[in-house]
This record gives structure tokens, C-alpha cells and sequence, in this order.
């Protein structure tokens, strides 16, 4: 279907010279590619009183109530507050949860006003009541403790306990004890809150990420490595594997008439899952979980688009938007660390993630990762040079940082003091255009690190492309539109304005929020992400 401005209609491109200077204009034709999704990822779930399903987003930083017959979601509380990576509720109903990046845990009681019950625990995660209304949450990631959290937000949080293992999705059980998950050890504890004592139930998971109670006391668990959902009896710790789903399996929820509800991150979905025959409905789900960066590379007249899809990674036919799987996060055997922008040339794709501090480096053809490199401070981009080394661009460091030598260890500044590096594409000879999407500036970086501003006065430029003929396309993100840049003239040309591209920053102290990919194929269509609405756009001249 044909989209621009509200998705829908035909963009006519206008032509804007930097010198002022007019030009005859082109008319492009905007279309969408790979339809959108509801969420932007989704974590946490939970169901009140009434038996309405509700979902968390981390990057999106929302809370969201799910449609079970049509499929749908909407917002329930919005950001920054709303960022939500568990769910919860009390006896009385009263909805808490946690905003994992930001350290914060809230609570509202209907539709009341939002309150914010604890700050300062960073990697805050999941929480749960108990029968008589004390609340519990645990830091996993980005800590390991188990805490109490005052409901009133006025005492600080107790810490009860710490290093336990990564205590995730729990629940608390028939019997008072605290049910859950020990991410980092594949194993399911029982905690005793008031003595501080925990207890190993059931062993032998890969990833466990979860648990919740059924009405008949047995215990649920999802396993995100192995994309299970598995039985397990509290007293004795027998599994049954009861339904076999895909990996990336974040939560579970079980309503009132014990139907089990299953969120997956990559599918950027929710499944209701039957307790007796493990058969699955799928609720609701995207073709892409999170696009971020993207890379096109042109096999004869086939335009691949390769996307760093936060929660996996994935390809797009360029003809018929035909998705495929290459990887999904934390699946059994599986090396990605959310990736977040996407590089491809030649044989090779780089995946970039600024959460992790890594680049990624993987042969196209075979799927096969070649490099894993770690210890960048926010790499945001990354281009494999002739000589076999790599470039990345460094948010944190504002730096383009060399990779050479055996798996990249020696590591040296090729240049620094760049205003957020956000995009970068290889020129003919060995130099690099790169974004700096604070500053507004499109500049060229030499092989010997001396920096020429190609365009200025841009509004967050971020994904950038480069076309055979050495003309640069830019996702000026601030304004809504991509660009083309002539780099000898620096002369700017809208192409299409008005497109759903620049999602607001998730709160947290974030280096930016997922950047919006570009990529060109050899005829010149041009392709784009929408972090706004989880869609993968073309563009052609008309």
C-alpha cells in the first residue's frame, strides 16, 4: 500500500538548496514496505481485576492495554512514565510498575494520578504483591538485589537481599513464599522475604525468565533461550514442557480462568497459550520488533535490506518486503547482542549496539558471525575498511575509533571531539561520511582524520547512505524527511517530508534513541525505517 504524510497518500518531494539556488524538481513516491506493529518490544504483562491484559515497553516507554478479540493495543500511560518493564497488581487493584532504564517504579490506582514509588534503582525489573499488599521488586542487569518497596513512596526501598542470580519474573505463591527465575543460573528459587532465605525449586533451564501461579497451585515458566513453556510442580520441581514456542519469551500472565498469556520480544507479540494442549493464538505481532539501522546491498537487481532489529536481525526482500530471521535475542546458540544499527557492503554485515557496547561483524551470505567485538563506549555505527580494519563511530567517546589487528583488539582514534556520530557510510577511497546528529552537520572524514563539513544546519541527521554516483541520503530525523546531499556542492534536496521517523528518546540517560536506518539500492530506490510505527518504507521516482 502507498503511505506518506498520514501512511496513506503519495509524498511529492520539494526541492531545497542549501545555496537558496532553485533546481527542476523530482517527484518521489513514498510507499510502505513491511507494515508496523503496536509495541516497541514488549516485556512485561499483567492483568487487573477486571481481566483487562496490560503490556510494558522499555524503549518505547509506554504501558499499554491489549485488545484479546481484536488484536489491538493502546496506550495506558504514556511516557516518560509509562516505560515499563513489569507489571503488577495489588489486592485493591492498584497497577505498579517498573521503568527499568530510568531506576523508577510507579503505581497508579485506577485512573487516578501517577506515583512514584522508589528512584535510584537502576535495572529495576520485576515486581509482585503479596495477599496483604507489601510490594517487592529486584534489579536484574543492571544489579542483582531483592528489595520491599514502600506502596505509600514515602521510606526508601529495603533491601532484603542480593547476588541471588538475576531473581526476574516472580510471583509470589499459595504458600507466601516468593516464586521466580535465576536468569544467570537456569535455575527457579522459592524466597522466604521475611528470613531472607532463598531455595533452589527446579533446575536444568537454558534462560528461565519467568514464572506465575495457575488457580490449581502449579507453577509456569518461560524459557526465552528455548522458547518454551514449561509446568513445573512447586513441591517436587518436575517440568513438563508444554508448549513449544519461539525464542526471545520476556513474560507470562495468567488470567482468572487460568488462559496464559506469553510475550516475545522479537515478535513483537503477544501469545494465549492453552494450558492443556500447548496449542497457541496469537494475539497480537509485528514482521519487525524495533528497526533501527539499516543496510542494502544490490545482488544484480535484488535489493536485500538488512535491519538491526534491537531484538533480532533480519533481512527484507526490496521487491516483495518478504522478511526473514537470521537471529533473535537470546535464542539457544544464537550470538546477537540488540542491535541496534546495521552496516552491509561487499560480503559483510556490521550490527551495532550501543546498549552492549559492541559491533558486530557477520557474512551475509552464511549468516555466520566472523567478529564479535566489545568494549566500545556506545557505538552507533560501524564500516569495515579495504584493509580489514573497522571504523566505529563512538557516541560516548565522540570519537571514530580504529579496529585492527587480531579481533580487533588494538584500537586507536582516528579522530575525536565529533558531535553525536550517529550514521556512517564508506566513500570510494577509504573516507567516511558520518552524521553528527547534535551539531546538524553532515561531515567527511579523511583517511588521515581530517574532518571537511559537507552540510550544515540540519535537524538530527542520523542514517546515511551513500548512492553509486556519490550522492549522500540522509534521514534528517529532527525534520522528518530524507534528504539528498550533493557532498562537492553541499546543496541539500528534500526527497520526502513528512514520514513517521524520529521516536522520542526512552528516558534513562540514553546516548539517543534507536536511530533511524537508511539505504540505497543500485537502481536508487531508497529505503528507510520507521522507529515510530516498527515499518521498513521504499522510495522511487515516480
Amino acid at each position: 500500500m502507498k503511505s506518506g504524510l498520514a501512511l496513506g497518500a503519495t509524498v511529492a518531494a520539494t526541492v531545497l538548496l542549501a545555496t537558496g539556488v532553485g533546481a527542476s524538481a523530482q517527484t518521489y513516491e513514498v510507499t510502505k514496505l513491511v507494515p508496523g506493529s503496536a509495541f516497541h518490544g514488549v516485556h512485561g504483562l499483567g492483568i487487573d481485576n477486571a481481566g483487562r491484559l496490560f503490556a510494558g515497553s522499555v524503549a518505547g516507554a509506554a504501558l499499554y492495554e491489549v485488545d484479546l478479540t481484536g488484536g489491538t493495543a493502546k496506550i495506558a500511560v504514556p511516557g516518560p512514565e509509562g516505560m515499563a518493564d513489569d507489571i503488577a497488581f495489588a489486592p485493591d487493584g492498584t497497577m505498579a510498575w517498573t521503568g527499568f532504564l530510568t531506576g523508577d517504579l510507579y503505581s497508579r490506582k485506577g485512573d487516578g494520578p501517577v506515583k512514584k514509588l522508589a528512584s535510584g534503582l537502576p535495572g529495576i525489573n520485576s515486581l509482585a504483591f503479596r495477599k496483604d499488599g507489601r510490594l517487592y521488586a529486584t534489579q536484574v542487569f543492571l544489579g542483582d538485589a531483592l528489595y520491599e518497596i514502600d506502596v505509600e513512596g514515602v521510606k526508601p526501598p529495603r533491601k532484603i537481599m542480593e547476588k541471588m542470580g538475576g531473581l526476574n519474573g516472580f510471583e509470589f505463591g499459595p504458600d507466601g513464599m516468593l516464586y521466580g527465575p535465576l536468569w544467570f543460573k537456569g535455575q527457579i528459587a522459592k524466597v522466604d522475604v521475611d528470613k531472607a532465605e532463598l531455595t533452589v525449586v527446579a533446575d536444568g533451564f537454558k534462560i528461565p525468565a519467568a514464572v506465575n501461579f495457575d488457580s490449581r497451585g502449579n507453577l509456569w515458566v518461560v524459557d526465552t533461550a528455548l522458547g518454551q513453556l514449561v509446568r513445573v510442580d512447586p513441591k517436587t520441581g518436575a517440568k513438563k514442557m508444554v508448549a513449544q514456542l519461539k525464542p526471545s519469551l520476556d513474560n507470562l500472565a495468567i488470567d482468572a480462568k487460568d488462559r496464559i498469556f506469553v510475550s516475545n520480544m522479537a515478535d513483537n507479540g503477544i501469545q494465549e497459550v492453552d494450558a492443556e494442549t500447548g496449542a497457541a493464538r496469537q494475539v497480537i505481532s509485528g514482521r519487525l520488533a524495533l528497526p533501527g539501522g539499516i543496510g542494502v546491498v544490490s545482488d544484480g537487481t535484488k535489493d536485500t535490506i538488512y535491519v538491526a532489529d534491537v531484538f533480532a536481525y533480519r533481512t527484507v526482500d526490496g521487491a516483495t518486503g518478504e522478511v526473514s530471521e537470521a537471529a533473535r535475542m537470546h535464542a539457544d546458540g544464537a550470538t546477537l547482542e540488540y542491535p541496534m544499527s546495521a552496516t552491509a557492503h561487499g560480503d559483510d554485515v556490521l550490527l551495532s549496539s550501543w546498549f552492549t557496547g559492541t559491533v558486530q561483524v557477520i557474512d551475509r551470505k552464511t549468516g555466520k558471525t566472523s567478529e564479535m567485538l566489545h568494549g566500545f563506549k556506545a557505538p552507533h555505527d560501524a564500516v569495515k575498511l579495504g584493509d580489514g580494519s573497522i571504523l566505529v563511530n563512538e557516541l560516548g567517546s565522540k570519537s571514530l575509533v580504529r579496529a585492527s589487528g587480531e579481533h580487533g583488539k588494538d584500537r586507536t582514534v582516528l579522530i575525536g571531539g565529533l558531535e553525536g556520530p550517529v550514521g556512517m557510510v564508506g566513500g570510494a577511497k577509504g573516507e567516511v561520511y558520518v552524521t553528527e546528529a547534535f551539531a546538524g552537520l553532515v561531515s567527511l572524514i579523511g583517511t588521515n582524520g581530517e574532518k571537511t563539513v559537507i552540510a550544515k544546519d540540519l535537524k538530527m541527521p542520523e542514517g546515511i547512505a551513500r548512492a553509486a554516483d556519490g550522492r549522500l541520503i540522509v534521514a534528517e530525523v529532527g525534520a522528518k524527511r530524507i534528504i539528498e546531499i550533493n557532498p562537492q556542492t553541499g546543496a541539500v534536496t528534500e526527497i520526502a517530508g513528512n514520514l513517521p521517523i524520529g521516536l522520542a528518546a526512552a528516558p534513562g540517560g540514553l546516548p539517543t534513541n534507536i536511530p533511524t536506518g537508511v539505504g540505497i539500492g543500485a537502481s536508487g530506490t531508497i529505503y528507510f525505517s520507521s522507529d515510530i510505527e516498527n515499518a521498513i518504507y521504499k522510495v522511487t521516482k515516480k
